[in-house]
């Protein structure tokens, strides 16, 4: 369908609000989103960016408008239209930050938590109109049994994370932690920087704040972090991608065919590729920033080796974790105060970390699963109590069955999907289809597994000690980033399966 097809519809009276014009219109102007592991950026825009940046930009601000407009030019890739909602984001959050510098310096403290409250009420509103509004229309329609009618909107990519950095702006202004930020430029920037613009890690300002205003960029973060940038990239293409087959045959397939063999295959298969595909790119994130001046927080921390649930989520995806930890936790009173509080206190953070992945009940049932553990290891302490082998397998099947309410197309399909692995439905423990897939898929996921542990830091610690060793890195670690990534853009040339599990959020 042509753009001027489109637009001839929009303008019929079968769309007579403009909203829904702008919908239908919206839909079609989506782009394909550039990411990372692709030809396209690969081979031309981080070389542009990179060779204008260094080769022809000399002074900081010059360079940070440069990034602001290429990360631009990086979302409006895939978003075109919605291009303008990042501008608006970054005025909003610049606007409500100048006027919170305002009354802090004239000393009206009611003025500023007005402003506070506005700018990160303006924010939220924002993503609910595009995230959840659809959901809670539904359901209110559901419940009540009306016939609500709203146009929703496609969901901009990555809209959760540069909301929670900008409202981690206006926080920490608000209790002072940084001073407001006067340049729009370098707001934006933090805002839209594109190596963490639609997937993380989400980078708290107070952290970067310093970095944006003066950094050096020099030979060794530059490597260092074009070195952990191939990783990443190996580990999304390598690895998720190829798991990515096997969990996504093992989900969609009926479930009068699948069998238990293979449900728990594609439950293992899916643990591998949602871990891959995330920490491979918050490993991207980093090292880009990393070759542009910039260090962003560790985002993974093998969660795969967590000795708890409690352990498992200071490992994964860090950045959240923290976030909720200071940014609603805390400020609710944490665990300071009485018992029965705090739990509530975790109740109310995990209620918001399952909606902040989506909307959509499974989301919501996957947040409560964990906070009952949670809960149950802060109440009991079981962790201390058993064999740390056996709990540490325990964690993995916690985590796993969590994944399955997380991966399924909704509540009742993971709900059936668990009926089939614990063996209460299915077609037998396995069949010539399962084979098939453990046969041609085997090596990705052992190698998947082998990853998700830190035998290689252990071995590369043990290694660096032999002095035969360290002559000999220095041939074959360039050589092995080398044919890294010939293998990376063999398997993108092959047009491999490539998508990227969090930019749904």
């Amino acid at each position: 369908m042509t753009m001027m097809m489109v637009e001839k519809i929009a303008r019929n009276r079968k769309f007579p609000n403009l909203v829904q014009r702008y919908l239908v219109i919206s839909e079609v102007k989506r782009g394909t989103i550039m990411i990372f592991p692709s030809i396209v950026f690969l081979m031309f825009f981080l070389p542009f960016v990179l060779v204008v940046y260094y080769g022809f930009l000399r002074s900081t601000r010059k360079r940070n408008l440069f990034l602001l407009m290429a990360s631009l030019f990086f979302y409006a890739w895939g978003e075109p239209v919605f291009v303008w909602l990042m501008a608006v984001s970054i005025c909003w959050n610049y606007g409500i930050g100048r006027l919170l510098g305002r009354y802090q310096r004239i000393g009206r403290p009611k003025t500023e938590k007005f402003w506070l409250w506005l700018g990160v009420l303006g924010s939220l509103a924002c993503l609910f109109l595009f995230k959840y509004m659809g959901f809670v229309v539904e359901n209110v329609n559901e419940i009540f049994n009306l016939s609500w009618s709203v146009p929703v909107p496609s969901l901009p990519i990555g809209i959760s994370f540069f909301t929670f950095q900008a409202l981690s702006y206006l926080v920490d202004v608000y209790r002072r932690e940084v001073p407001t930020q006067r340049s729009l430029i370098d707001l934006g920037l933090y805002i839209s920087f594109f190596p963490q613009l639609v997937a993380g890690p989400i980078v708290r300002y107070q952290s970067i704040a310093a970095q944006i205003k003066f950094r050096q960029e020099n030979w060794a973060d530059f490597s260092v972090g074009f070195s952990r940038f191939l990783c990443g990239l190996g580990k999304k293409v390598l690895i998720a991608n190829q798991a990515a087959v096997v969990a996504d045959k093992a989900f969609n397939m009926p479930a009068a065919e699948l069998t238990i063999g293979f449900a728990w295959l594609g439950m293992v298969a899916y643990s591998l590729q949602i871990f891959f595909d995330f920490a491979g790119y918050s490993d991207m994130a980093i090292g880009l920033g990393k070759m542009f001046g910039f260090s962003f927080a560790e985002n993974f921390h093998y969660p795969y080796m967590a000795v708890s649930v409690t352990d498992f989520w200071r490992r994964w995806h860090i950045s959240l974790s923290s976030w909720f930890r200071d940014y609603v936790y805390i400020p609710l009173g944490g665990s300071r105060v009485a018992t029965w509080r705090c739990y509530v206190n975790l109740w109310i953070v995990w209620l918001c970390t399952g909606i902040w992945h989506g909307a959509d009940w499974s989301f919501l049932l996957w947040g409560m699963w964990h906070f009952m553990f949670l809960m149950s290891e802060k109440v009991f302490h079981i962790e201390r109590k058993v064999p740390v082998l056996f709990y540490r397998a325990w964690v993995l099947l916690i985590v796993g069955i969590g994944w399955v309410f997380f991966r399924s197309a909704d509540l009742s399909a993971s709900l059936l999907y668990l009926r089939t692995m614990f063996g209460l439905s299915g077609v037998g423990a396995w069949n010539d289809t399962m084979w098939l897939y453990l046969r041609e898929y085997w090596f990705y996921l052992g190698l998947g597994l082998v990853f998700s542990i830190n035998i290689v830091s252990w071995g590369k610690v043990k290694l660096t000690n032999s002095l035969c060793w360290q002559r000999g890195l220095l041939i074959l670690q360039p050589a092995a980033y080398s044919l890294l990534l010939l293998l990376v853009l063999s398997f993108l040339a092959k047009a491999q399966y490539n998508p990227f599990i969090y930019f749904n959020f």
